[in-house]
């Protein structure tokens, strides 16, 4: 799932993920309350939340993602820097101009294992 309030980035990330082996695309909110609601029935495993977005931020949406559902797999994005209060539980980072095929393998092989728990 692909949580950003940039139409443009929804889509190249979908084209990466459909691009991926094992991989296929379970959403695309335009919002953190949006991806909240969406979540329980999408069941991703993975889920993209960018930093910046207007209302319930990328890092609020994470803690909310992380608290509600412990088995998933938050990663925030970001052309920025991370943020630099992530919080008690560091969030996995990626730069979106970093975004690819090799990346979203090597996040899933460094985080994935919290699904198997």
């Amino acid at each position: 799932m692909t949580v950003d309030d940039q139409e443009v980035f929804r889509s190249a990330a979908r084209a990466v993920v459909d691009a991926t082996p094992g991989f296929e695309s379970a959403g695309e909110p335009a919002s953190g309350e949006e991806a909240l609601r969406l979540v329980e029935d999408a069941q991703p495993e993975l889920v993209l939340v960018d930093v910046r977005m207007p209302g319930l931020g990328g890092v609020e949406t994470a803690r909310e993602l992380n608290a509600r559902h412990p088995e998933l797999v938050v990663v925030l994005v970001s052309l920025d820097d991370p943020p630099a209060d992530p919080g008690p539980e560091p969030i996995p980072f990626a730069r979106k101009q970093d975004f690819g095929p090799r990346l979203l393998r090597a996040l899933w092989a460094a985080h994935g294992s919290r699904r198997r728990r």
